[in-house]
């Protein structure tokens, strides 16, 4: 009983406020320009608490799935010079894109600040180099500095990764810094052949959750074999790997063969299928790198990169949604969310998982879609473009059609939260 109220707890925390902070930033912006705000509401059904301020009615709502900030000429044309619909559009435009912007900015502040606090970075300094791979047999040398890989710029160890795997195999030119000077060594990266299926499973899952399959690649040995999102692995070649990741990455490695029986359950059924197993080549410059002193120094600038990356991490989720390589069935509404962060564990791991689900609520409220922030975006800009406002009643039925096609999907993708929750 206990951990259930903790977890309500959280879950209705986070949840309120990261809708505090959006609605927010709609309302501040709002004042700052003199548009007139009538209502501040923070979730949606009966009220809770209710506040009559000069001009503003602040309310606390019992459901904490949402909020709004009523204007005066937002939805329907006021005569009043306060009114949203008389602001020039560059201050509507802010207005609108206000939260979201509140959303992305202090989840990136969150994510970095986490990031330089808890150092253990890699540095791109050679520590040693393991015999019989290309960096032992081309004269690295303990103490290098790896610089530029083929002219581009090293700043963190993953830029090295991302270079050498994009390489497929091909010679790359290093400049490295050895004792105060600078040298060029030519390389083949070593190619080992890793054994892939193209599945993917919750990194941070438990229970059943540790081997429920969250992805497909297309074209894999998966795809081929049938398996699909939200199965759960049972067993791998005959090991039994249910509730654990790592032996699921274990019995994959030491398969042996060309394909083998994995067992799954979908939809509360036992099912067995086979599979083969991919030879991915994976390409090496055997290299262990010294890990970074932890300094302030340091430690922010590695935050910065890792930020980056994480940011990038984000945008190419979004990328693969629109190119069909993830399903909608796989995003999470709130029904996920909230199980997600029911299964967080300490202060650090939840203001982790804080700042993810803000930075995704800010990207996402901008996406070009009727009834977001970034549809009316799109609507105003539209109208700067044409240089006059589009007609009431359709821009009524558009945010109303967005509205419906918006409601529809969360029932979906709240409806697929439960079936991979129970």
């Amino acid at each position: 009983m206990i951990g259930f109220l903790i977890n309500a707890i959280k879950i209705i925390f986070l949840l309120g406020f990261l809708i505090l902070i959006h609605e927010s930033g709609h309302f501040f912006i709002a004042k700052l320009f003199k548009v007139k705000v009538h209502e501040f509401s923070i979730g949606f059904g009966p009220k809770l608490l209710t506040k009559q301020g000069k001009e503003t009615k602040y309310e606390l709502r019992l459901i904490p799935l949402g909020g709004f900030v009523r204007l005066e000429g937002e939805d329907t044309k006021s005569e009043d010079k306060r009114a949203f619909n008389n602001a020039s559009i560059p201050k509507r435009m802010a207005i609108v894109a206000a939260g979201a912007t509140v959303n992305i900015v202090f989840g990136i502040l969150v994510y970095f600040i986490i990031m330089a606090s808890i150092g253990n970075n890699v540095s791109t300094v050679v520590d040693s180099t393991m015999d019989g791979f290309a960096a032992s047999e081309s004269g690295i040398y303990a103490g290098d500095k790896i610089e530029k890989i083929n002219g581009k710029k090293i700043k963190t160890k993953t830029d090295i990764d991302n270079i050498i795997q994009a390489s497929n195999g091909a010679e790359l030119t290093l400049q490295i810094e050895r004792n105060g000077e600078e040298k060029e060594i030519s390389l083949t990266p070593t190619e080992k052949d890793s054994k892939s299926t193209g599945i993917y499973v919750a990194s941070n899952g438990t229970g059943e959750k540790a081997t429920q399959v969250v992805q497909v690649d297309s074209g894999s040995a998966a795809d081929k074999a049938g398996i699909k999102a939200n199965d759960v692995i049972v067993k791998f070649n005959g090991m039994d790997v249910m509730g654990s990741a790592d032996k699921l990455i274990e019995a994959i490695r030491n398969c042996n063969e060309e394909a083998t029986q994995v067992e799954v359950i979908r939809n509360g059924e036992t099912i067995t299928l086979t599979i083969g197993i991919d030879l991915v080549p994976t390409y090496y410059l055997g290299i262990n790198f010294k890990m970074a002193d932890n300094n302030f120094a340091n430690n922010n600038y590695y935050a910065f990169y890792k930020t980056g990356d994480f940011l990038g991490s984000i945008f190419e989720n979004l990328k693969m949604l629109f190119t069909g390589k993830v399903g909608i069935d796989q995003m999470m509404g709130p029904v996920g969310i909230s199980s997600v962060v029911s299964q967080t564990t300490g202060f650090v791991d939840f203001v982790y998982m804080l700042a993810i689900i803000s930075i995704s609520l800010g990207i996402t409220n901008l996406l070009p879609i009727p009834a977001l922030d970034g549809g009316k975006l799109l609507i105003l800009l539209i109208e700067a473009i044409r240089r006059k406002p589009m007609k009431e009643e359709l821009e009524i039925g558009i945010q109303m059609a967005g509205f419906i096609i918006l409601i529809s999907l969360s029932i979906f993708i709240s409806y697929k939260d439960i079936l991979r929750i129970f």
